[in-house]
């Protein structure tokens, strides 16, 4: 039966029976709540109501396995709280899988033997300062661990412990006295030049038409792989020569495709195509229609026309984009090697260096504000910047020569 003790001037225990274990033995959970309303704690009718209603709660919380005892409590059993109760509640499939990695691969073998209730500030600050040390590789490689891994750790961290202290596990957080660890900015980024985008289009030219449109969209467009994944001939205007940006595909969850809306609401964006581009996308739609007539009753891609498809119009899988990109460079060894994802970073900078507004390259990318376009691309900015004035200098120099 449910019950109340009373253990102090004004602290009570509610007790709740939760069943019984293999030896069959009733278990307990209680819960200790303080009030420091005065006026209440001499009302014995409203006392009495206000702790039967704390009770009913707790009770709800028990049976819906929503409570979480603090007593005790290792860091590993509270992690396993935080999993189910918040993070894979409330955030993103790519967020989850990045999240629960760095818990499974260095926080929880540090902290995880640890009680909640016991872990200090200086604990994580020591943590923090150890990745930073040389031999914290899982690669194999010499050095110490990015600087990008290391504030990861720390974003982690600091969700696990406000969810802690805001779940009344702690009462204080020591993640407070914590600074976030400085994240080296790469000062260049890898991208092709103008010239090497005409060398890898002319290469392109005898690829077949999908992995062709494929290069040239995220080149032209900056779309992320999991936009161009999601794309489908309805978000293509071609009278007007524009993209949607309306969905993408960021993973896949037991074998199927997660499609989802982008991450920012500046991601659902509208993206102006080269007219060139229009008609490769032109051409590409006709071929996958002839494909299309071939499988005939074989077609899977069910209510979506994928513009970048498998065989049987089922979405390309995520990392697909990436082995056609890598398997293109064995054919084209001559070829500088980039990552995929650096073909959205050489669409940035070939616009900064024709002079394009950093506000319509932001808008392009999906960008949630301009400063993240600036801090990503700053340094190019720059670049493009003391060029100008450089031509502005050698239009003055040619109007004094003149006067």
């Amino acid at each position: 039966m449910p019950s109340i003790e009373k253990r102090g001037t004004n602290s009570f225990r509610l007790i709740i029976e939760s069943g019984y274990d293999s030896m069959g033995k009733r278990l307990k959970k209680s819960k200790t709540i303080r009030i420091d309303d005065e006026k209440l704690l001499k009302t014995t009718r409203k006392l009495q109501d206000y702790l039967d209603l704390e009770l009913a709660k707790f009770k709800m919380e028990v049976e819906a396995g929503e409570y979480i005892a603090p007593d005790k409590m290792l860091f590993s059993n509270f992690v396993e709280e935080w999993k189910t109760k918040f993070v894979e509640k409330h955030l993103e499939g790519k967020t989850i899988d990045n999240y629960l990695l760095h818990v499974r691969k260095r926080i929880n073998p540090h902290f995880g033997h640890l009680r909640m209730d016991k872990i200090k500030t200086l604990h994580i600050i020591d943590y923090l300062d150890k990745l930073a040390g040389a031999g914290n590789r899982m690669d194999g490689r010499d050095g110490a661990l990015g600087s990008a891994t290391i504030v990861y750790n720390y974003r982690v961290l600091r969700s696990i412990f406000s969810k802690a202290e805001e779940w009344k596990v702690i009462k204080e957080n020591p993640m407070n006295g914590v600074k976030k660890p400085k994240e080296a900015l790469s000062s260049e980024l890898n991208v092709y030049s103008e010239a090497e985008v005409k060398e890898l289009f002319e290469a392109l030219q005898n690829e077949n038409i999908r992995l062709r449109t494929l290069i040239a969209l995220a080149l032209t467009t900056g779309m992320r792989r999991g936009e161009l994944i999601g794309l489908e001939w309805k978000h293509i205007d071609f009278e007007n020569g524009i993209i949607e940006v309306k969905q993408s595909i960021p993973m896949y969850i037991n074998g199927k495709p997660l499609i989802k809306a982008p991450k920012t609401a500046s991601s659902v964006r509208k993206i102006a195509l080269p007219h060139s581009i229009v008609e490769e996308l032109k051409e590409l739609q006709q071929h996958m229609r002839k494909e299309r007539l071939k499988i005939n009753d074989r077609w899977q891609g069910g209510e979506h026309n994928f513009v970048f498809c498998s065989w049987d119009g089922k979405p390309l899988a995520q990392n697909r984009p990436t082995k056609w990109w890598r398997e293109l460079f064995d054919r084209h060894p001559q070829l500088k090697y980039i990552r995929f994802h650096d073909l959205r970073h050489t669409s940035a900078t070939l616009l900064i260096n024709q002079g394009v507004h950093a506000k319509i390259i932001s808008n392009r990318l999906g960008h949630s504000k301009i400063s993240t376009t600036m801090d990503t691309y700053g340094h190019v900015i720059q670049s493009a910047d003391v060029a100008a004035a450089q031509k502005l200098d050698t239009l003055f120099q040619k109007t004094k020569k003149n006067a």
